[in-house]
């Protein structure tokens, strides 16, 4: 089985630690950078339980060099993916699955979901259908990632918490391939579940993510102050719902509610959440997928969302003024006079 890592940063450094003492997995990783440079002289090192363990997985910044995988999981953020799909072209082989391993709505988020939606794409993250058209949403498998990790130093990676990866079709189908790569993670020493309702998932992360991310960030605060402080509070409160309206229009449905969503965020701590670490530290603000995404999902099913709105202009703004807001060739924010004529019908 040939597994390639396309970022193996943080997240993708963890999952290479782990896959490389998989049995039968010809792994291989994408990476660039100081960090790429360490890892060929040295090795990954992975810091996890008090230990360090270090693997050698053939690292490499030029994809070309691999050739077709069996599996290309993706571990860049939403717009590097974009920005990296040409590059990736190499690596796929006639039944090569991408794995989806991004924070956010997906690119594929229409496929599989029925006739009625087979014609949503989301500008958003995927302006000019690039991922659409160069990968094809048939290859993609969806992901959604619960560890937190951080590189401490170029070719170091420092696991916090977490071991969970959770995978799905976009169809609901429970297919081999994805069986397949969670018996592999399962061996690897993380938890794989194979879901039929990866969006529902999806959104459960992202409900999340949507409000605490970009308020963190407007406000310097740490995850329990957003999820406590009674002002921004009832902010997350409103945008959730907003999100909740949306998703539940686009087939997904949510496990807990709201409160207690916010209530096991208050519950992590002081965390300081990945957009504010983006923020503090000068890099890209990951803003489409977390939120101008479920924007356009809303102008496309007429749901309105003005708290959603106003926090995306001020998060917009800010990245802008700062100059670490991520720019696609087209804009990708979506104005009010985008709605369609019609309300797409659950």
């Amino acid at each position: 089985m040939k597994i390639c890592i396309y970022g193996a940063g943080a997240i993708g450094g963890y999952l290479a630690a782990g896959l490389s003492k998989v049995d039968g997995v010809e792994l291989s990783i994408v990476a660039r950078g100081p960090h790429l440079a360490m890892i060929q002289q040295q090795g990954l090192k992975l810091l996890i339980d008090g230990e360090e363990r270090v693997c050698r997985p053939r690292a490499t910044n030029d994809a070309a060099t691999l050739g077709p995988q069996d599996y290309v999981v993706v571990c860049l953020k939403a717009h590097q993916a974009w920005e990296a799909a040409e590059q990736m072209r190499p690596l796929l082989g006639e039944h090569t699955a991408v794995v989806t391993g991004q924070n956010g709505l997906p690119w594929w988020y229409g496929h599989g979901l029925g006739e009625r939606f087979a014609h949503v794409r989301l500008r958003s993250v995927d302006p000019d259908n690039r991922q659409w058209k160069t990968i094809g949403p048939q290859r993609a498998i969806g992901c959604v990632v619960y560890p937190a990790t951080e590189i401490v130093s170029p070719g170091v990676v420092q696991h916090v918490y977490g071991n969970r990866f959770s995978l799905g079709e976009p169809d609901g189908s429970s297919s081999e391939r994805c069986q397949k790569l969670a018996d592999a993670l399962t061996e690897g020493g993380f938890d794989a579940p194979v879901l039929t309702d990866i969006r529902s998932e999806i959104w459960l992360k992202l409900w999340g993510n949507l409000c605490f991310n970009p308020i963190s960030a407007l406000t310097r605060a740490t995850l329990d102050v957003v999820a406590t402080q009674p002002d921004l509070r009832a902010l997350c409160v409103h945008m959730m719902g907003e999100a909740q309206e949306i998703a539940t229009h686009f087939g997904a449905s949510f496990r807990v509610d709201i409160d207690k969503r916010i209530n096991g965020a208050a519950r992590v701590g002081a965390h300081r959440t990945s957009m504010l670490q983006d923020l503090e530290s000068g890099r890209p603000l990951e803003v489409d997928a977390l939120l101008t995404s479920v924007q356009e999902l809303g102008r496309l099913s007429r749901v309105e969302t003005p708290y959603i709105d106003v926090v995306l202009g001020l998060v917009q703004q800010l990245g802008c003024s700062l100059h670490i807001y991520p720019t696609f060739p087209e804009t990708v924010i979506v104005p009010t006079a985008t709605l369609l004529p019609e309300r797409i019908s659950a």
